[in-house]
């Protein structure tokens, strides 16, 4: 069968060491869109991010892709008891929980995941992993949980598990704010260390379903953080204790993200959804939570 849950959940699915650098953030920041508006070079709130040195700041959701930032091959998907194909998947869900300050600028540290849990949609299959990234003396940096979404193989009589919707509050945003994507955008992410074919390859897209190549759900995931620190957090990196969120739909590059935020009981709820176009309206992220440091 090509899940089976008996062989998939609680499997140790190994540890990694890697080491990033500051060239490694500032590529990141640049490729979730920092410094991309007209005078952000010149920016003391964008330079944080985007300018080497003392004032560097690390974005949370640079956690994520840390592991693997150097990666030039896609992303592998030899799960135990998971029997899939590359073009069946998607990203489902992201968070990262900060749990040793603020991320370093530069470093090594050690990732170790575990294969949690497998759900049974039906149509569908949700895999979901957790990983623990500690430092070179042993000390906890972050922790990410994570989910992907396998069309197509479902049915195997197992779970199907259970989420609680994050309702965002029925009044005004207390930001709304709108980042065009770039038409390279995708192009430029993907050197942050997923070189999925999804992202980049027409005729790959067309295969898996698409009209074109789309951006990388965590491209959206990053550019929604970006934008709720900047717009409720003074830009302040350091105030984002973990991040959370869906992915509720894709965007293709040269379209435009709409993020709302509101500030609630100590966190940030937020929605993510395409302004303009055709598809005006269409959800990118949902779900969304920023908890506070």
């Amino acid at each position: 069968m090509p899940i089976d849950p008996s062989v998939a959940i609680g499997a140790d699915l190994g540890s990694r060491t890697f080491s990033w650098s500051e060239s490694d953030v500032l590529l990141y920041h640049l490729g979730i869109g920092a410094g991309s508006r007209p005078g952000d070079n010149l920016s003391a709130a964008a330079l944080r991010y985007t300018l080497d040195g003392p004032g560097l700041q690390v974005l949370p959701s640079f956690g994520v892709v840390a592991p693997t930032f150097s990666e030039t091959d896609p992303p592998p998907l030899d799960l135990p008891g998971c029997d899939i194909n590359l073009a069946q998947v998607v990203h489902g869900s992201q968070a990262i929980t900060v749990t040793g300050g603020p991320l370093p600028t530069s470093g090594t540290a050690t990732i170790r995941t575990t294969l949690t849990d497998v759900w049974d949609k039906g149509k569908a299959a949700v895999i979901w992993q957790e990983g623990v990234a500690t430092s070179e003396a042993g000390e906890e940096l972050w922790r990410v949980r994570s989910s992907i979404f396998v069309r197509g193989e479902g049915g195997f009589g197992g779970d199907r598990g259970s989420s609680t919707p994050v309702a965002v509050p029925d009044r005004a945003p207390d930001a709304d704010a709108a980042y065009d994507v770039t038409p390279q955008q995708a192009l430029l992410y993907r050197l942050c260390g997923d070189r999925n074919p999804l992202h980049a390859d027409p005729d790959f897209a067309k295969a898996a379903g698409f009209p074109a190549p789309i951006l990388h759900g965590l491209c959206s995931y990053g550019i929604v953080l970006r934008t709720l620190t900047d717009e409720l957090l003074d830009g302040d990196a350091t105030k984002v204790g973990g991040f959370a969120a869906k992915f509720a739909g894709v965007v293709f590059p040269g379209e435009t993200i709409r993020t709302r935020g509101w500030r609630e009981d100590g966190r940030i709820l937020a929605s993510a959804e395409i302004a303009g176009g055709e598809r005006d309206g269409s959800p990118v992220l949902g779900d969304v939570v920023l908890d506070l440091a």
